[in-house]
């Protein structure tokens, strides 16, 4: 038997707070002199309580209304797709300065109208501008936002 595989246990019983002087926490059983958190049933304040001024939360003004975390869609109208053809997605979108980069959401809205025969590859698309776009030959195929190409690791020489 080694001495790191002992297996011991503690002998020693959990301290009894407020049973005397002699039991070791007796009088104010570790909780100090008067005040608040001396009291019983100290532990119910919220946790925001400061003492009884007025808390943070309740000082700070709040705004109406709700900020969503989620990216909007780039929207693009139909009535810019005329100068393209063929297979439009968010790449050739980007390539044209329709949107921001070829990795966020777009939604194509009703503008004006649309002569060009496209097949469109997006995200979103308003009933109208899916109605038209059929009107002018082409067909509307909702995709996935284009995954970012992972950086490499170069290593410096």
């Amino acid at each position: 038997m080694k001495y790191n595989e002992l297996i011991v246990e503690r002998n020693s019983r959990p301290t009894r707070a407020g049973r005397g002087i002699a039991a070791g926490r007796g009088k104010t059983a570790g909780r100090g002199t008067k005040g608040q958190k001396a009291r019983t049933g100290h532990r119910k304040m919220p946790a925001t309580f400061m003492g009884g001024q007025r808390a943070l939360m309740q000082a700070v003004p709040k705004l109406k209304g709700f900020k969503s975390l989620h990216k909007k869609a780039e929207l693009v109208y139909t009535d810019n797709l005329n100068g393209l053809s063929g297979i439009v997605d968010n790449f050739i979108l980007a390539e044209a300065n329709l949107i921001t980069n070829p990795y966020v959401k777009v939604k194509v809205i009703t503008r004006g109208e649309l002569e060009a025969k496209i097949d469109l590859k997006t995200q979103f698309a308003s009933k109208t501008a899916i109605e038209m776009i059929k009107k002018a030959g082409g067909n509307f195929t909702k995709t996935k936002v284009p995954a970012r190409p992972k950086a490499e690791n170069k290593v410096s020489e």
